[in-house]
């Protein structure tokens, strides 16, 4: 009897001291395991993510990579990303490029084919381009912003190349870069107060001689007088009475690009697809010369939309969609651009 008697009372304090350990009441500091365990959940992780085949097929050929089935492969990564979200790890996905990955071993003389340096390029060279947190989306939706995310920075970049090697701006002596793109800024705001309250796409496209059409698109929503705002991020531009709702990225590519069309000579263009409050499509168009939009007409409108820009083969138009010609602009104000 003496010798149960002992077991139970032996259970019994380790079931008490379990129970204090973890009793919400408790207001003592934390042990040594919840504060790590706190300090992991406060660390972010990025995983490099192969998001194509293409891509994957590369790095099969180094021995140490563990993968022989893309999609066995994207399985894994999506079962990783859903355990580290559930333990409330802030994780950033960014593309892991093997012809990027290639060059950083040869330049850091890493040797490529371990796991160690998959590691540190993933933390030390794509961290400063482009990413996508996330958020419990699905797996081909994150491959997808992730690429559209890399494509909008290349543009990005492109475009202010073109803007630094222009030089100094003839009309002000300033660099050109900055009073182009703020001139750009308030050609936005200008055309989308023309169109009115709605839901707007636009797209700009400048072409290039040493390469493909630099390209960019940006969705801005033009609330009415006194519509409801709530829920408006931080990235609002005022226009007029109403109000502008722009994703700050998508802007700044946006007008970089128009910037971009002062320092080339050949044209650009700009087209406006825009849903009004009575859910009808209508679609404008604007010639961009020296970064300044000037109207199209109807037939111009049309057939800039209805042509394919890479083979020039006619495309069928859109059912239910307005073809209209691009609104004139009034001029900007001199205070706008000082």
């Amino acid at each position: 009897m003496a010798r149960t008697t002992t077991r139970r009372s032996s259970a019994h304090r380790r079931h008490d001291r379990a129970r204090k350990r973890h009793d919400p009441r408790r207001t003592g500091p934390a042990g040594r395991t919840e504060q790590r365990r706190a300090l992991r959940a406060e660390a972010p992780t990025v995983l490099g993510l192969l998001v194509d085949d293409g891509d994957f097929t590369a790095m099969t050929g180094y021995r140490s990579f563990p993968f022989t089935d893309y999609g066995r492969y994207l399985h894994h990564v999506d079962a990783v990303l859903h355990s580290l979200h559930a333990r409330g790890t802030h994780v950033a996905v960014t593309r892991f490029d093997p012809d990027a990955y290639a060059d950083y071993c040869d330049g850091t003389r890493q040797p490529p084919d371990t796991p160690a340096s998959r590691t540190r390029y993933t933390a030390e060279a794509t961290t400063a381009g482009p990413s996508v947190p996330y958020r419990r989306q699905p797996l081909d939706s994150l491959r997808g912003a992730l690429v559209r995310e890399a494509e909008r920075r290349a543009t990005w970049e492109r475009a202010t190349d073109l803007l630094i090697d222009a030089g100094r701006c003839p009309d002000c002596g300033d660099e050109l870069v900055h009073c182009a793109f703020d001139r750009a800024s308030h050609t936005l705001i200008r055309v989308v107060e023309a169109l009115g309250p709605g839901h707007h796409h636009l797209v700009a496209s400048l072409p290039m001689e040493d390469g493909p059409p630099l390209l960019a698109a940006a969705r801005v929503h033009a609330e009415q007088d006194g519509e409801d705002r709530e829920g408006g991020d931080r990235g609002d531009r005022a226009a007029g009475d109403g109000e502008l709702r722009v994703e700050d990225a998508e802007a700044l590519v946006l007008c970089t690009v128009i910037a971009a069309g002062a320092a080339t000579a050949h044209p650009g263009g700009l087209v406006v697809r825009t849903t009004g409050p009575d859910g009808t499509d209508t679609v404008r168009g604007w010639t961009l010369r020296g970064g300044e939009p000037h109207p199209l007409g109807e037939p111009e409108v049309f057939n800039a939309y209805c042509t394919d820009p890479d083979t020039g083969d006619p495309v069928p138009p859109e059912p239910g969609v307005r073809y209209a010609a691009g609104l004139p602009l009034p001029p900007p104000l001199p205070g706008d651009l000082a």
